[in-house]
């Protein structure tokens, strides 16, 4: 398996890169992929069938200069924070391993490595629904996944400082969904590692995950290749660079 070093980039290059490895998987180019990223600046990804105007308020996230991209997988609104939140993302066979075949159970396989990393932090990590990472009972992590010909691609947060006051900002979330959740605020429903006391810079935490993932996969240090790169450059102007696809109803 291949590992990409991180990248620091823009979230319609991050989108695009991770479409443009899966893509080369299917066509047999590229062996199955592990890569942590950064958005820079702060971004908010929203999913592929969600309503931009029902889940981000866009007046804010313009002032603020924060970027809206449509991921091709499901699940909600997200906001990276530069400061304070890493990206995986795993582009693997569905043969690679039998849970690999039941979504519920995928999703805790690939990743488990952010499970593992919080807890060589002395936290206590578990996984709570389909696709979220909660510590002391709030969220730490979410992720999402999509499918295609024998290929999963699935990719998610990993927040060690990430503003939450940003976050409450820029994301809408209803009443109701806290209230499903028993909570009053975003703050009582997330949590980051320096909320639970120990406190990250990006290389840090970026160690602390490359490290994890290498526990956990067969992974050998890689690059992306030239067809990887023109292909997500092709997917920037078609797709994640265009405000159709990011913005479409």
């Amino acid at each position: 398996m291949r590992f990409i070093p991180l990248i620091v980039a823009r979230p319609e290059v991050q989108m695009a890169i991770d479409e443009a490895i899966m893509r080369a998987r299917i066509e047999g180019r590229v062996p199955d992929t592990v890569r942590l990223y950064v958005f820079k600046p702060s971004s908010v990804t929203i999913g592929r069938f969600q309503s931009v105007k029902h889940d981000v308020n866009l007046e804010k996230a313009r002032e603020l200069g924060i970027p809206v991209v449509r991921r091709i997988t499901g699940g909600g609104s997200v906001f990276h924070d530069e400061y304070g939140e890493i990206t995986y993302s795993v582009i693997i066979g569905e043969d690679y391993h039998p849970a690999l075949k039941n979504i519920q159970e995928s999703y805790r396989f690939l990743a488990g490595p952010l499970v593992d990393a919080l807890k060589d932090l002395g936290l206590n990590a578990e996984f709570s629904g389909l696709n979220d990472i909660i510590v002391n009972g709030k969220k730490i992590s979410g992720s999402a996944q999509t499918r295609r010909k024998g290929v999963i691609l699935q990719h998610g947060t990993f927040m060690y400082s990430t503003r939450l006051e940003v976050l409450a900002s820029v994301l809408k979330v209803s009443k109701e969904k806290l209230k499903d959740k028993g909570v009053k605020s975003i703050y009582e429903r997330v949590t980051t590692v320096e909320r639970e006391g120990i406190k990250l810079s990006r290389e840090e935490a970026y160690e602390l995950l490359k490290n994890s993932f290498f526990r956990a996969f067969p992974l050998e240090p890689g690059e992306l290749t030239d067809y990887e790169l023109e292909l997500a450059e092709k997917l920037i102007e078609e797709r994640y660079g265009n405000e159709r696809w990011n913005l479409m109803k």
